[in-house]
This record gives structure tokens, C-alpha cells and sequence, in this order.
């Protein structure tokens, strides 16, 4: 082995190995004294479906569990410093939380699980459940995710959006498949729907039982311009930002995504084999793009949607009745316990009174992610039919 030619470190660096060995011979108890702590498991999922989550601060003097579609709970601290609370029993489902140490929130550190986020980051529990559940994997045959960069010449960024082929796919055959535009919130990146809404998990269910037909699913990178998501949740009182963020990603999904998914992909270039869909704010560009694009689709999904303005006339202004026979599907949800439920009927009643067909669907549940996977199930099977 040769030593460094560093003038000042070539004999430096030995004596100070020799220095460190002689110091642990002369004191050999200190390192059996300064021993790691054992690590924590957690989340701790147990046979009733309650949860135990764990989370070492012996220095911190308050910490709650923030826990997806509850209230925070208090946990309590051990004499070792570590807080701990278990939780009534969970539907089956996965959860997103984290840990709020005095105000700060924490992810897991005992945990690999992780929920991405562009602006709040948090640890995943998944409480399993029966194989009937969409989202619980089973042994069936397996579509694939494809993962694709490209410089976005409307956005000046780089960008990415990802594509699930459904199982069996080959893109040397004939076939072609009708494609899902699938949309997702704000906050979230482009992996949100497979990282934690495991679209591709209910796709290959629904798939493999018959329910739904296969399908390709698109899931782009939902902001028209990154300022939006820079701004955090202040971006939403900017009525300018918010509505060039709406039309810049209409202009980005059909003049640069949808052009090279048709290119790479058989996909059936049709209207009528064209659907598009998404939650919260990708639900409100569902709207705009597909409502205003009807030469482009016939199948409209919006979970949840939030952010347009209640003037709907100015967003829509040609729709009325005669758009009837070019929608096979507009498909309106939201979660009962959900904030955005009045936005979301007053937008149906507003098209009801326009003489425009819809489904309107309410189910229980706040704004969360356990709601748009049902969503998504609910959805899938009535495209393309």
C-alpha cells in the first residue's frame, strides 16, 4: 500500500493511528461504556390492527403522532427517552404520518417506508388487509413502470413522467391500448400515484379479475411552472400564478407528453380510447384540459378537486348540454369529511343546471390518499366500455 505524498500528512497520519490505538489499550472500558442505543421498532403493526410507533428524543418536551385521516395524539415519553403511543385498531390501508417533536415534523427514523413530497416529506405504515382490497398485492400477472426524463421546452426544465404498460404488453405487437392520463396533487411529484397510491398494484387487480380493461396509465409531472409549488401552500392565494400554472400544464401535456407517449407507446390515439383524471389539484386539471379538450377526450375523472375559482362559467365557457354525446364519463368524487365537499357540489350542481351529465359520488373519508386509491378503483373499471 502506498501512503499519501502529502508532505504535512506522511508521518502525521500514522502517529495519530498509533496515538488512537494506544488511547483505546490505556481505556478499553470507555468503548464497552458508550454503547448505541438498541434500535426502536416502529411502526409496530400487532395481530388487532392497532399500531405502536416509537421515536427517541430524551431532549425533546413534546411529541405527537400526526397520522393520516386522524387527530394528533399525544405520545408518551419512558425513562430512556423514548415516546411512544399505540393507536385504536386501523382499517386495513396504508397511512402516511410523522412525528411532531415540539412543533417540528419528523419522519420516522426506525422506518424505510417514506411518503415523497415536495414540500412535506413523511413516514408510510401499511396495516395489511384482505386480498380482495385493490391495493394489497396478489399473485397475479404484473404490468411494469417505466420511468422517462426529457427537457420540457414549455416549462424550460427537466421534467419526468411515468408509464405503466399493463401485463402481457408488448410493444412489438399489433395491439393498441386505450391510455389513462393520470393526474396527481399538489405537493406531490410525478411518483405519487405508484409511491403511494399504488395505481399500478389496483391496475394489475383489476386487470388480472376481469373488472378492468388493460389499459396504458400516464402519470406526468402536474405543474405547469415549478414557481407554483416554490411559493408552498401560499401559491394558491396568487390567483395569476395559479391560473398560469393550470395553463401551462395543459400546454405541457398536450403538446410534450401526450406526443411522445404516442410515439414510444401503442397507444390507441383515438378520443374515445383517451381518459384523463386526478386528485385534488390534478383533479381541477382534469377539468380544465379534458373539459376544454373534448376533441382530445371522452373520459373525465376528478377526485376531490380544489383550487378553481367559483365563477366555473369563466373556466368553462362553452359547455352546456350539447357536449352530452361527446362525454362517455364525467365522473366527480370527493370524501364527505373533506373540506373541498362544497366546492365539489356546487361544481355539480353548477353543471346540472348547465344540463350537463355527470356522476356524482360521495363517499366518507377526509383528504387523503385512502380515499383517492377507492377512487381509482371505482373509476377504472368504467373506462373504455
Amino acid at each position: 500500500m502506498r501512503l499519501p505524498t502529502f508532505a504535512s500528512g506522511l508521518f502525521l497520519f500514522p502517529l495519530a493511528i498509533t496515538s488512537l490505538a494506544g488511547a483505546q489499550q490505556a481505556k478499553p472500558e470507555q468503548s464497552r461504556s458508550v454503547s448505541a442505543p438498541a434500535p426502536l421498532v416502529s411502526p409496530q403493526v400487532h395481530p388487532d390492527n392497532t399500531v405502536t410507533f416509537r421515536f427517541r428524543a430524551p431532549n425533546v418536551n413534546e411529541v405527537k403522532l400526526s397520522l393520516e385521516g386522524a387527530e394528533a395524539r399525544a405520545m408518551q415519553k419512558d425513562d430512556q427517552g423514548v415516546w411512544s403511543v399505540t393507536t385504536f385498531p386501523l382499517a386495513p390501508d396504508y397511512y402516511g404520518y410523522s412525528f411532531l417533536a415540539d412543533g417540528v415534523s419528523l419522519i420516522d427514523p426506525s422506518n424505510p417506508l417514506i411518503t415523497p413530497n415536495l414540500l412535506s416529506t413523511s413516514s408510510a405504515v401499511h396495516v395489511r388487509g384482505p386480498s380482495s382490497l385493490p391495493w394489497e398485492v396478489n399473485d397475479v400477472p404484473h404490468g411494469e413502470i417505466h420511468h422517462h426524463f426529457y427537457k420540457s421546452a414549455s416549462a424550460n426544465d427537466d421534467r419526468d413522467y411515468y408509464v405503466y404498460t399493463p401485463p402481457h404488453y408488448d410493444p412489438a405487437a399489433k395491439t393498441n391500448y386505450p391510455v389513462l392520463y393520470l393526474l396527481h396533487g399538489y405537493s406531490d411529484d410525478a411518483s405519487g400515484w405508484t409511491a403511494v397510491g399504488h395505481a399500478n398494484v389496483i391496475l394489475d387487480n383489476l386487470i388480472a379479475q376481469g373488472k378492468a380493461k388493460p389499459m396504458i396509465v400516464v402519470m406526468p409531472l402536474g405543474y405547469g411552472t415549478m414557481d407554483f409549488v416554490r411559493r408552498a401552500w401560499d401559491a394558491w392565494s396568487h390567483p395569476e400564478l395559479r391560473d398560469k400554472n393550470f395553463k401551462l400544464f395543459t400546454e405541457e401535456l398536450l403538446t410534450e407528453v401526450m406526443p411522445r407517449v404516442e410515439s414510444e407507446y401503442r397507444v390507441a390515439k383515438d378520443r374515445n380510447a383517451r381518459a384523463i383524471a386526478g386528485l385534488s389539484m390534478g383533479g381541477s386539471e382534469s377539468l380544465l384540459t379534458g373539459l376544454n379538450n373534448l376533441d382530445k377526450f371522452s373520459w373525465i375523472g376528478a377526485f376531490s378537486s380544489g383550487g378553481l375559482p367559483k365563477d366555473f362559467q369563466t373556466d368553462f365557457p362553452d359547455l352546456d348540454g350539447k357536449y352530452n354525446q361527446q362525454l362517455h364519463l364525467l365522473w366527480i368524487a370527493c370524501g364527505t369529511e373533506d373540506d373541498l365537499i362544497t366546492f365539489n357540489r356546487n361544481l355539480r350542481e353548477w353543471l346540472t343546471t348547465k344540463g350537463v351529465k355527470h356522476a356524482d359520488v360521495e363517499t366518507s373519508g377526509m383528504h387523503t390518499w385512502m380515499v383517492w386509491r377507492r377512487n381509482l378503483a371505482e373509476f377504472a373499471p368504467l373506462l373504455f366500455r
